[in-house]
């Protein structure tokens, strides 16, 4: 085992983004390469086994890379880095960071932050319908928006249209209070959220009272034909078959659709088909359409929430495969 030296050269203006608070990330990069990081004068030296050095050095290299482009480091772009340079991807996070879609009414930059993010958001650009499957907190929703919000900008579709099914998640909430608009609004909270947060509440109020933007439930789409619109379909894990079918025979021309879902988060009742699973079934290989599903890897939130659906995805798989023994066991006692 040879040991190596490498330098790279850490502005003092970009350590304290690039080290973390405290020196977390440079500590982090110690523990997972087995490395030493020595920092004097601006100069980082890193000490260690040769291939695990040189990975080290091409983390720091874009973690320094994205604090020059202006951006505050996180532990999920260490972690992502990291991950990057394990699988010897070339096309690091620093590529990723260059594709900018919008920015909030605070000014801060909407951005794909994964590989997996950057192929949902480049198909969504290219396609009519596009499908993005995958856990929570992997941005389907929320890149869906900053994509509808900058169409609509842009005028490349004259209004937008948010909808999705009003499912109670898991328990009954009995009868809500209120006209037919606050009763459904909990239900659709989320997609508020996201737009007042990328658009702000007074614009809008001023383009939903004009008709250009609507937040509504599925069924307030049957009987109608979407032309030049943005269509964003949330939660269509708790669709059925029906209902799914009835939306995608509502699109009209000039119109681009999303549809997002999570099949290990269904609401729908027991034995239920969700018209999600049917769909991806039913359109795959269709042109026009792009199916992307984004893993545990594409988690943007808290890193303890990537390591909790890590650990869901773990535990339904051992699940799965007990079930599975436990029914070709079954079959062989019965013959």
């Amino acid at each position: 085992m040879s040991l190596s030296e490498l330098l790279i050269n850490i502005p003092a203006e970009h350590e304290a983004n690039v080290f973390g608070q405290f020196d977390t990330y440079a500590k982090k990069l110690e523990r997972t390469f087995h490395v030493t990081l020595i920092a004097r004068d601006g100069s980082t030296k890193i000490v260690g086994e040769s291939a695990a050095a040189e990975k080290a050095l091409r983390v720091l290299t874009q973690l320094l890379e994205l604090s020059k482009r202006g951006n505050t480091i996180t532990e999920q772009n260490v972690d992502y880095a990291i991950s990057l340079v394990f699988e010897d991807n070339e096309e690091g996070i620093v590529e990723i960071d260059r594709d900018l879609i919008c920015h909030t009414l605070q000014g801060k930059p909407i951005k794909p932050k994964t590989l997996g993010q950057k192929t949902y958001v480049d198909a969504i650009r290219n396609g009519m319908i596009t499908f993005g499957l995958g856990p929570a907190g992997t941005g389907k929703t929320y890149l869906a928006m900053a994509m509808a919000i900058t169409a609509f900008k842009r005028d490349e579709v004259s209004r937008i249209i948010l909808t999705r099914p009003a499912i109670e998640a898991g328990e009954k909430l009995g009868f809500l209070p209120g006209d037919l608009q606050s009763k459904i609004d909990p239900y659709l909270r989320p997609l508020y959220d996201a737009l007042y947060q990328i658009m702000g509440a007074e614009s809008f109020i001023k383009n939903s009272e004009k008709g250009l933007i609507e937040v509504a439930p599925l069924a307030y789409m049957r009987g109608r034909t979407l032309d030049n619109a943005f269509i964003i379909l949330d939660e269509a894990q708790n669709t059925t078959p029906a209902q799914m079918k009835m939306f995608l025979t509502r699109i009209g021309f000039g119109s681009k659709v999303v549809i997002t879902g999570d099949s290990t988060q269904k609401d729908l009742p027991a034995g239920a088909v969700s018209g999600l699973d049917v769909a991806v079934k039913v359109v795959q290989g269709l042109e026009g359409i792009a199916i992307c599903t984004l893993t545990s890897k594409d988690v943007v939130r808290h890193p303890l929430v990537q390591r909790i659906v890590k650990a869901y995805e773990e535990y339904e798989k051992k699940a799965e495969r007990r079930n599975s023994s436990k029914a070709r066991g079954s079959r062989r006692r019965a013959t």
